[in-house]
Formats: C-alpha cells, sequence, structure tokens
C-alpha cells in the first residue's frame, strides 16, 4: 500500500493549514497518532479541527508539503496495474494538451519510450470527443468579453456558433460546423470546430478527420432495418443487456444482433 510522506513544522498551526497529529495525548480517544486535520480556529493552548476537536499545540505538527512515493508494483495485481497505466497515459495526454503539445508529437515519443500501443478506433474516437470537451470549456473561459451562442441542427447535422460582444445583440463572427452524410454526428466536436472557427482559430485535423465509432453505447441514436422488410428506423438506445438493445420509445423495443450503424453519439444530458 503506497504511504503519503508529509514535511512538517514543529511551530503553532494558522486558520486553514493542515496538522498531522504526531503525540496525541494519553486519554485522547476521537484521534490518533498520523491521523490528518484541518485548523478551524485556534486559541491560546491549542487549536480546534474542523470535526471540533480540541488539539494542544505539544500534539502536532503542521504540514508544509507532501509527497506520495511510487507503488511498487511488483505487489499490484494484473488489474490494478492495467488501472495504474491507463491512469498515467490520460494523466500524460491530458498533461501535453494543456501544454500546447502536438497530439501526434506526443504519441511519438510514447511510443519511441514504450513501444507502439494500437488503440482501437474507438478509443480513438472517445479521446478526441473528451479533448473536444475540455476544448470548448477553456476556448468559452478565455475569450473575454464575448459570449457565445450554439445553435444545433440535428437533422441537418450541423453546429453553428454565434460570436457576439458581451453586452451586445449583434452578432460579430460565426463558425459552422457540419457533419458529413456519411459520419457519425458528435455535438461536442461539431461544437470545438464551430468554436474554433469563430474565434479564428486553427481546426486540428484530428476533429475533422476522426474515427468513426464501433460500439454502441446507452444514448446513441443507431439506424436500423426491420426484421421482415427493408424499411429503416432510427432510434435512441435505452438499455443494453445480454446484447440486446432497448429503444427509447418507438415501435421496436429490442433488437437483437442488429447491424446497427451510430448515427449520433452525443449522448447529451446523460452526464457527459
Amino acid at each position: 500500500m503506497t504511504v503519503t510522506k508529509y514535511k512538517t513544522e514543529k511551530r503553532k498551526a494558522r486558520v486553514g493549514e493542515r496538522i498531522l497529529i504526531t503525540n496525541k495525548h494519553v486519554r485522547e480517544g476521537r484521534y490518533k497518532n498520523g491521523d490528518v486535520l484541518k485548523v478551524d480556529r485556534s486559541y491560546v493552548i491549542g487549536v480546534f479541527s474542523e470535526e471540533d476537536y480540541g488539539i494542544w499545540h505539544s500534539e502536532y505538527e503542521v504540514i508544509v508539503g507532501e509527497h506520495t512515493p511510487a507503488p511498487n508494483l511488483d505487489e499490484m495485481d494484473y488489474d490494478e496495474l492495467i488501472a495504474l497505466s491507463e491512469a498515467v497515459m490520460k494523466a500524460l495526454r491530458t498533461r501535453s494538451y494543456k501544454l500546447g503539445y502536438d497530439q501526434g508529437r506526443f504519441d511519438a515519443k510514447i511510443e519511441a519510450a514504450h513501444g507502439t500501443y494500437e488503440k482501437s478506433d474507438q478509443q480513438k474516437r472517445d479521446e478526441i470527443v473528451e479533448k473536444a470537451k475540455e476544448d470548448v470549456r477553456q476556448l468559452l473561459e478565455s475569450d473575454y468579453g464575448n459570449d457565445h451562442e450554439f445553435i444545433v441542427n440535428i437533422p441537418k447535422r450541423t453546429v453553428v456558433d454565434l460570436r457576439k460582444i458581451r453586452g451586445c445583440t449583434n452578432i460579430a463572427r460565426r463558425g459552422i460546423a457540419k457533419c458529413a452524410p456519411d459520419d457519425c454526428f458528435n455535438l461536442h466536436i461539431g461544437k470545438a470546430i464551430a468554436l474554433r472557427r469563430s474565434i479564428g482559430w486553427s481546426v486540428p485535423e484530428e476533429y475533422l478527420n476522426v474515427p468513426q465509432p464501433t460500439e454502441v453505447r446507452v444514448g446513441d441514436v443507431v439506424k436500423g432495418r426491420t426484421a421482415f422488410s427493408m424499411d429503416t428506423y432510427e432510434e435512441t438506445v435505452g438499455e443494453i443487456e445480454d446484447g440486446k438493445y432497448k429503444y427509447i420509445g418507438g415501435d421496436f423495443d429490442y433488437t437483437e444482433d442488429a447491424d446497427l450503424v451510430i448515427i449520433d453519439d452525443s449522448r447529451a444530458g446523460e452526464g457527459e
């Protein structure tokens, strides 16, 4: 188990600081040595924690830094190792994006150091969608003095961003993203493209050539074909169980082993 190491100072704590119990009073039973508490208020002979514990000054040291040692890989099981490697890769990709590194350059460095890892098209798409969400959030926060209104037209598969000077109704610039007829529509990627175009920024190549989804998930809009005719239908997947897809409303409650085509994987309103 990985244990956090603390750097401490022996002095009186200030309100808001964290303290490490190192010399618990023999009659104290509410906390123990090694506990970390946050100071809520201070008095002459001690402090009170947020839990309203009264703690003598002699019982604690003030935390001024901390360090979590790297886990012992030999003590981790297979699932823990997989989870750790995925977390590390996600952190590296997030850090590289925030620092403005090119994704292709990042992948090349990772491959050079650790060998080639070929992600599936679905994994690549998932990463690009997450990047688009973060892209939109950061661009909206950084475009000071301007408001943005997104207009989404699902039937036409378009997203339009209207950029307006804050407090005004006049449109300063607009950006448009239109999904190709044979591509799967994704609202988050559409917003990122439209927003970048309205601000005047270039659109990353990966937004324009994102792989198509390969895994049907709850919330996806799919196109299918009826069992006894050549008629097609479009439905939203509401539940997946035992290889069966239950749709939200519509005439087709369940479809099993269907040759479904995902036409919209935005999953808006599904926590994404």
